[in-house]
């Protein structure tokens, strides 16, 4: 699947062992940049549910152009952006070294401060399994968090899950989330790809505030032994 304007868009089942049901979860760049015949092939596979999270201004610059799906907001607004502007005008002259850090807080905040974004994401899985596309804006943080925990509570070992992870430096075409302001280049080139220390950030905000990633999934997103049970068969294929 290679769409022009949705360039990391991608089957969750397409990098890991564990048998997920292919053709029902997918994880991607934003979806308002879609031209016709990408938007045609991508409401071809049956997608008719879009789970979206963008912040406001996000999605009020950039709306959905996928037909005739329904669209649920789980807003996590951005920061990275914000923070890396401030320090450029103040003067900061920005080092690669910067950018690894500051993401790096990036994705400790999604623990500390989105779990209950991710708790209502997983409470949508769970009330049906019609093809779904879950993303952000470029799909590679919000959403490769998102995926990262899907994974692991379908039963995915953590190379499968990094595996899926790193695939975005494959896959995604900056020039098509980039905004109107400009990094210096090696600052870009961070901040438009995905590392294992931006990732291992969030794990280790998991181990050190719930105890670790089972924990996080039972308490911190509600996937109790019976959620698990629902889970399980709406996305797994059946042995």
């Amino acid at each position: 699947m290679r769409f022009k304007n949705a360039t990391n868009f991608r089957d969750l089942a397409a990098n890991v062992s564990v048998p997920l049901r292919r053709g029902r979860l997918y994880r991607s760049d934003h979806l308002g940049a879609l031209d016709e015949g990408d938007a045609v092939a991508i409401r071809a596979l049956g997608v008719s549910r879009v789970l979206d999270f963008r912040g406001v201004d996000e999605r009020t610059s950039a709306a959905c152009r996928l037909p005739d799906v329904q669209v649920h907001s789980l807003a996590i607004e951005p920061t990275i952006v914000q923070v890396l502007s401030e320090l450029m005008a103040a003067g900061h002259k920005l080092t690669a070294a910067d950018v690894v850090a500051h993401m790096q807080d990036t994705y400790r905040g999604f623990v500390r401060h989105s779990t209950h974004r991710f708790a209502e994401f997983f409470g949508l899985l769970l009330e049906s399994d019609e093809p779904t596309v879950f993303h952000c804006t470029a799909g590679k943080d919000r959403t490769g968090f998102a995926a990262v925990l899907v994974l692991k509570a379908l039963g995915a070992d953590d190379d499968e899950v990094t595996r899926d992870y790193m695939q975005t430096n494959e896959l995604l075409q900056p020039a098509t989330i980039r905004g109107d302001w400009a990094l210096p280049e090696h600052a870009a080139k961070v901040l438009y790809g995905v590392q294992p220390a931006f990732l291992d950030a969030a794990l280790e905000e998991i181990d050190a505030n719930w105890g670790g990633m089972q924990d996080y999934l039972r308490v911190g997103l509600g996937l109790g032994e019976a959620e698990r049970q629902r889970l399980g068969p709406l996305y797994l294929e059946k042995s």
